[in-house]
């Protein structure tokens, strides 16, 4: 444990040379000096302590090196609002109401619009499932659009989360998977 304490000040000079930075090199030193402790019984007595925390330190600033290659500097967080995920919440509530909605429409509306909306059918295939003819097809689908914006509040895309599935079977919007 003296070896461990004794190497301190030349492992935060070198960590210092390696980062450029005095709080990055604390970090540094703090977490070498923590998996030295931790992994002491695999320490060779007889061998150089100093050498030992020396390759822990610099194995750990080349791990922190490698993960700081791949993240993005985001100080005033602008990257990160733009990532946001809207709440999953709000999601399940909104697929949850529209279940409650489709049910209430008739039978061949409700079949017309999925076949349109979320399965990604065109008209003509939609038609050809059914055995109807594509007016028919492009009517039911409009009756079940109109109808489920009644039934859910909707005037607008804008009323309705971000799902795509949601919007392209309320709203006469291409939906690809």
């Amino acid at each position: 444990h003296d070896g461990l304490l004794q190497s301190i000040p030349s492992m935060r000079a070198f960590a210092i040379s390696l980062t450029g930075n005095i709080d990055q090199a604390d970090d540094l030193v703090q977490e070498a000096m923590v998996r030295g402790l931790t992994y002491i019984n695999q320490f060779q007595p007889g061998t150089n302590i100093e050498a030992w925390l020396f390759t822990i330190l610099r194995n750990q600033f080349h791990t922190f090196y490698r993960k700081r290659k791949r993240e993005v500097e985001d100080p005033d967080g602008g990257i990160a609002a733009r990532l946001a995920v809207p709440p999953e919440q709000d999601g399940h509530a909104d697929v949850e109401d529209l279940k409650a909605a489709l049910a209430q429409l008739p039978i061949d509306q409700r079949e017309a619009l999925l076949l349109v909306g979320p399965q990604g059918f065109s008209y003509e295939e939609a038609a050809a499932i059914c055995g109807a003819r594509i007016g028919t097809i492009k009517s039911r689908v409009n009756r079940a659009r109109t109808r489920l914006a009644e039934l859910l509040s909707i005037e607008s895309p804008d009323d309705i989360g971000a799902d795509r599935v949601v919007k392209a079977t309320i709203f006469n919007e291409t939906c690809t998977r």
